[in-house]
């Protein structure tokens, strides 16, 4: 199957608790498009992250902010078509989450019945927890993040990784776990 692994059934949320659990390491990587994914999941990959990088990445942009929901769903639907194995993980992009539970279920539905991703990543801590909430309790599997906060380069003037000692991590401020 791949260089990090021969394990070719497919990963799942279940499959990541479980290797969490075991404490295998999880590889990530990001790919916007088929032939990335196709590569990317050949080597044994375990998690494809269709990042809002693709902003600065695909299509010039100086920050991940311009990066539409449509535009995302393009990248995602890519992807998704050259993975067999990987778990898909979609970025949702600025503003599609950040006002109300209502809208961030509609746009994490589109993103989901569009692409067929496997999963939505979401920016934000303390402040989106309603949001990220309520997108697990209807089915939507979420991940957060810790570290570089891309959607908040005017909030923080700086694309400096965030959360990098534990008390920043666990008061989830400027980027902690949402």
């Amino acid at each position: 199957m791949g260089y990090i692994t021969e394990d070719k059934r497919k990963v799942t949320t279940q499959r990541l608790r479980e290797m969490k659990q075991r404490g295998e390491k999880i590889a990530m990587l990001t790919a916007y498009d088929y032939t990335m994914a196709k590569m990317v999941d050949s080597a044994g990959i375990d998690v494809i992250l269709v990042g809002d990088s693709a902003s600065n990445v695909m299509a010039g942009n100086q920050t991940t902010l311009p990066i539409t929901l449509d535009q995302m769903i393009y990248h995602a639907k890519s992807v998704v078509r050259g993975v067999q194995r990987a778990l898909v993980v979609v970025d949702m992009p600025f503003g599609t989450y950040q006002i109300n539970d209502s809208e961030a279920v509609t746009n994490a539905i589109k993103i989901m019945k569009v692409s067929h991703a496997d999963a939505l990543k979401l920016e934000g801590g303390e402040e989106i927890l309603p949001q990220v909430r309520h997108l697990i309790e209807i089915g939507i599997p979420v991940m957060g993040h810790l570290g570089l906060t891309p959607q908040s380069i005017n909030k923080f003037g700086t694309y400096a990784v965030r959360a990098k000692e534990e008390a920043e991590a666990e008061t989830r401020q400027g980027g902690g776990r949402g």
